[in-house]
């Protein structure tokens, strides 16, 4: 499955396909955390207000990492689509935080029309 397939969603149809077949849950898991480096240039950034860019391209990158690695899973199973994506994070130590991206892959034909 190529990796920037446009066959996701969050929704559990595609409109203009049907599904032939299900593969059940794909995930993709990824363990980041802040470096020191990180963590002095975001607290620069907080004494100015608004929003600390370097915290977000870390969250967008953990995010794309773990997208990529759930619609990476989807492609070994043979799937085409994954429908039902959702995103979820949780911190495992201070500083240390898991980001989770899963869904239902799954195996799609366009309908005829």
């Amino acid at each position: 499955m190529n990796l920037t397939h446009p066959l996701t969603t969050t929704t559990f149809e595609l409109p203009g396909f049907r599904v032939t077949k299900s593969f059940g849950v794909v995930r993709g898991i990824i363990v980041r955390s802040r470096s020191i480096i990180g963590n002095f240039g975001a607290s620069i950034q907080s004494l100015f207000g608004g929003n600390i860019s370097l915290y977000t391209n870390m969250c967008e990158r953990a995010r794309e990492d773990a997208y990529n690695l759930m619609l990476t899973h989807a492609g070994q199973l043979g799937a085409n689509a994954v429908i039902g994506v959702r995103y979820d994070a949780t911190e495992i130590a201070q500083g240390i935080t898991e980001v989770l991206c899963y869904g239902t892959a799954v195996y799609v034909e366009a309908e005829n029309r």
